[in-house]
């Protein structure tokens, strides 16, 4: 089930970034981890429209928009291969038109995926934190 996200969800919210995080960006420095938890809370999740992935009545996944951009798109790893995230990509794409993303060169999990979604490569920078190539995508129109 899929549903908009409330405040009494942020805890298990950031228990699912952390887990989503570490497999998909272990190269990324321990410090900017650990601000990115604190913003998740106080900055992260206040500012986006996020809706929750609920599986056996856990909450299992997020997806946060700002506009038409995925500001985080993050899924319980054991959950990965399942649909869910196609399923939650979905269903923001359906209310908010083209959609655009970032994600690092070197996510192994999240790249592939925007891939097979029909995203398409439409610029790169340094993401200066981290020192990262990041990967502009945008959801390729017919």
């Amino acid at each position: 089930m899929i549903r908009q996200y409330q405040p009494e969800d942020t805890d298990a919210v950031i228990a699912v970034w952390q887990r989503a995080n570490a497999y998909a960006h272990p190269f990324l420095p321990e410090d900017f981890v650990v601000q990115g938890t604190k913003d998740m809370r106080n900055i992260y999740l206040p500012n986006a429209e996020t809706w929750v992935l609920e599986h056996d009545g856990a909450l299992a996944g997020f997806i946060s928009m700002v506009g038409t951009e995925i500001g985080g798109l993050f899924l319980d790893p054991s959950l990965h291969g399942k649909g869910y995230g196609r399923a939650m990509t979905d269903h923001v794409a359906k209310s908010h038109g083209p959609l655009t993303v970032e994600v690092f060169e070197q996510n192994a999990v999240g790249r592939p995926f925007y891939d097979r979604y029909g995203f398409i490569e439409t610029g790169r920078y340094e993401h200066e934190p981290t020192g990262e190539v990041v990967i502009k995508m945008a959801l390729k129109t017919s």
